[in-house]
Parts: C-alpha cells; sequence; structure tokens
C-alpha cells in the first residue's frame, strides 16, 4: 500500500521580490508500505525543504501531499501529527529537558489526550511498558526512569526521542539528519537502534543525512537532491550494490559536496 504521495510539490521562497528562489522544483515522490527512504543532497539542495513541506512546517505552494490516500496539503502540523512523527537533529528538540524519562515517554504515548497525563501522572502499566521498551535499547536508560531527561547525553536523549517517535507506531517516520550532532561512536549506535526500531515495526521512514556510510548501509532506497529537483534515485538491486564511491561519483559529477 502507499503511504505517502508527493505530486508536482513546489515550494518558492521570497516570492515576487529580487531573493525570489525556487526550492523545490515540482517534486514527485511516493513511499510504499515499510519503505527506508535516505535522501542526500549538498547544501540548498532541497532536503530539508521537502521534509518540511511533508510535515507541515512549511506551507505548500503549489502540488499535493497525501499520506495513505489522505490529502493533507492544507493541514497544520498539528493534524499531520496524527500520521507522523519527526526526529530532528538536536536532541533536544524532541524532549522536554526538565520532565524525567518516564515524564517524556509518557507525553508520547497519550498524544492527543493531554490532559490525563497531567490529572494522573505515569500509569503502572505504562511505567513497565516504558521499562521494557527502552530494556530494548539496551543503553542502560530502564534503569533510570526517574531522571530529568536533560541530564543525559545526547546520545541517550536522541535514542529516547527515537522511542517516543515510535511508542505508538507512525504512518510515516522523518528523520532530520537526526544523528549529525552526535560524535561518531555515539551516531553508530543511534543508527543502529534506528534501523532496529524501523526494521522491527516495519515503518515507512524518510531520512536525511550527510553521511555517505549511512547512505550505503540503510534503507531500501535512496535519491540524491541538487537545486531543488531529484538528480538520482536508487531502489531494490541497485540500492543494495551501491557503495560510497558510487556516491562520490554522483556529486563529483554535479560539482556538489555532500
Amino acid at each position: 500500500m502507499t503511504v505517502l504521495e508527493v505530486n508536482q510539490l513546489n515550494q518558492v521562497f521570497d516570492a515576487h521580490t529580487l531573493n525570489e528562489h525556487q526550492a523545490l522544483k515540482s517534486i514527485d515522490l511516493s513511499l510504499d508500505e515499510g519503505d527506508f527512504l535516505v535522501i542526500l543532497g549538498g547544501n540548498g539542495a532541497g532536503k530539508t525543504t521537502l521534509l518540511n513541506s511533508i510535515a507541515g512546517t512549511l506551507p505548500v505552494v503549489s502540488g499535493q501531499i497525501k499520506v495513505r490516500n489522505h490529502d493533507i496539503t492544507a493541514d497544520d502540523v498539528a493534524k499531520r501529527a496524527r500520521y507522523m512523527s519527526r526526529v530532528f537533529q538536536d536532541p533536544r528538540q524532541g524532549t522536554a529537558g526538565l520532565l524525567t524519562v518516564e515524564e517524556n515517554l509518557a507525553l508520547a504515548y497519550q498524544r492527543g489526550n493531554w490532559r490525563n497525563f497531567w490529572q494522573f501522572g505515569v500509569k503502572k502499566r505504562d511505567r513497565q511498558f516504558f521499562k521494557q521498551q527502552l530494556a530494548v535499547l539496551g543503553l542502560g536508560l530502564d534503569q533510570r526512569l526517574n531522571t530529568e531527561i536533560g541530564r543525559l547525553s545526547g546520545g541517550q536523549r536522541q535514542a529516547i526521542t527515537l522511542l517516543m517517535a515510535t511508542l505508538k507506531q507512525p504512518d510515516l517516520l522523518l528523520l532530520d539528519e537526526h544523528t549529525a550532532a552526535l560524535d561518531p561512536a555515539t551516531s553508530q549506535t543511534v543508527m543502529q537502534l534506528t534501523d532496529h526500531l524501523v526494521q522491527s515495526q516495519q515503518l515507512t521512514t524518510l531520512m536525511i543525512t550527510h553521511n555517505l556510510a549511512d547512505a550505503v548501509q540503510y534503507g531500501n532506497r535512496l535519491i540524491v537532491m541538487m537545486d531543488g529537483q531529484v538528480v538520482y534515485h536508487a531502489d531494490g538491486d541497485a540500492k543494495q550494490q551501491l557503495k560510497v564511491s558510487d556516491l562520490q561519483q554522483i556529486f563529483t559529477e554535479f560539482g556538489t559536496i555532500v
């Protein structure tokens, strides 16, 4: 089943001024159930603009976006949240630093039912569920349910953000360079956790990255964007056979640094 459809999507910044810039140019894109799409591109290629357009952060200038055949083109971020979860580059953006680990998880788990959370706190059965889910991460966080999340490392916090984004399985998971702010070792750990969560739940996923090794290793589809357009697409065997050197050659041919 098709989960995401992007049809003839255009985005223009500073329209009708001397600084007018078309950031996206008639983008067509679709993701089927369980697809894990990696998006590469240099600065200004349109990657984040595409993600923000799908998430609802940017109003659509023209085109259409559908999730599971629901037209969400005119929906705001709050309405789109019923369909998708997003993990940002900065670990601090996905969590509330002054709340505990279990309180952050409870907020994610009770999405759309905020009043009950504040009235009754974290339910005992939910606490046990959170502990089980944290144990799967293998970071010892199941023993830190009552720790303020702001006291955790960036990697630990990003791992919890990933868990929060997938506690209630979204139709679409958006990963916005979610390892870019982490050191190499922690980045690798978070990517392994990402792949585990995506594969175990068969999540339909869209991930922006600048890491060519991750782009090759993860996902079943890959696109390269430049100047607001998709200039390269690989899936199936072609994606599995890609090497870092192949991607480097693509960027060299287009005269772009990823």
